[in-house]
């Protein structure tokens, strides 16, 4: 739910991004989560691009982290004034398409190259990547090898985590926890409750505070590291590597029904994985494109170790379980 998300921890933007909108062009409002449409984020590299196709103008409107949208759709029901959904996960489709504001997004997606099979009539898949502990190689060198170690009794370093209720990763991480520990999940939560410094509603804050050297460790992603090599020339941030695998995450967005720019909102989703627009977000999103861009996919991601088994949870299992999977967390872990 990177980017993954950067800028923001360089500055706090708008909860409204865009600028208004020329009068005699159509608008797109588009909901999405915050670090999307921050300076360095997607969203200012898409919109000139989408904007020149469309004739149209694009009305970012932002929230914390992507779990925060389905609330907000929730909240709004058909009196929302998004035109297209950006942000959510798979852990999130049915839950969201149970609201029934989604429509089938016709978009042509015979170019993906996900990790997994593509078949969802209602949600375009625009970036993915794996949920890892990233840690401080200078400061731990020596970090928890498996799930099952960072969440065993007794101490160790801290970890900085971020809420399943509002976000993404939050989430992740909690679906992760229930998928390797099943019945143990409540137990392993107040383990871990032990060694986390703090919990944040999202993940920019989360990071931002890992970088501060606040905590060794922080919840994260298998391609964080990729962006301090680029961009920082170190390698001094990894990943680990974690015995059971990582959970994936593929990021979504979707056009809703009472959308009053529905051919627009159509054209926006077709793009989002159009080559054009999918060069872009490795850079800006750090996360895996979801077609193959070849010899253009940034020479650190090609070095990144893939996890060699990918966790994930059907989304209508976490749908019809995340409330209870939340209440066990947070009686668990004394949120």
């Amino acid at each position: 739910m990177i980017s993954r998300r950067w800028a923001l921890l360089a500055a706090v933007i708008a909860t409204s991004a865009a600028a208004p909108a020329s009068a005699d062009k159509p608008t797109l409002t588009i909901y999405t989560y915050s670090s999307f449409v921050s300076e360095w984020g997607p969203g200012p590299a898409l919109q000139p691009l989408f904007e020149a196709q469309c004739g149209c103008s694009i009305n970012w409107v932002s929230l914390e982290d992507g779990a925060a949208l389905l609330s907000r759709l929730k909240l709004e029901g058909v009196q929302t004034e998004a035109d297209i959904v950006l942000g959510l996960d798979t852990n999130l489709t049915a839950e969201t398409a149970a609201t029934g504001l989604i429509a089938p997004h016709e978009a042509d997606l015979s170019a993906l190259t996900l990790p997994i099979a593509w078949d969802d009539a209602n949600f375009v898949p625009y970036d993915y990547g794996y949920f890892a502990v990233v840690y401080d190689s200078q400061i731990l060198p020596n970090p928890p090898q498996s799930l099952a170690e960072l969440t065993a009794p007794g101490d160790g370093p801290k970890i900085i985590l971020m809420d399943p209720r509002t976000s993404t990763p939050g989430l992740g991480l909690l679906l992760w926890v229930k998928q390797v520990a099943g019945d143990g999940a409540a137990e392993a939560w107040t383990n871990l409750a032990k060694k986390t410094l703090t919990v944040t509603k999202g993940w920019s804050e989360a990071y931002g505070l890992f970088l501060k050297g606040e905590a060794p460790m922080v919840l994260s992603y298998t391609t964080s590291p990729a962006y301090h090599v680029m961009m920082e020339s170190t390698d001094r941030y990894k990943a680990a590597e974690f015995a059971e695998g990582n959970y994936l995450q593929v990021e979504v967005a979707a056009r809703l029904k009472t959308s009053d720019q529905p051919e627009l909102a159509k054209l926006f989703l077709a793009f989002l994985t159009s080559r054009a627009a999918q060069e872009k977000l490795p850079t800006t999103n750090w996360m895996y494109p979801v077609i193959d861009l070849g010899d253009a996919l940034p020479q650190a991601f090609r070095d990144l170790k893939v996890p060699a088994k990918a966790l994930l949870m059907p989304s209508d299992q976490v749908a019809a379980n995340r409330s209870a999977w939340i209440e066990e967390w947070l009686n668990s872990a004394g949120q």
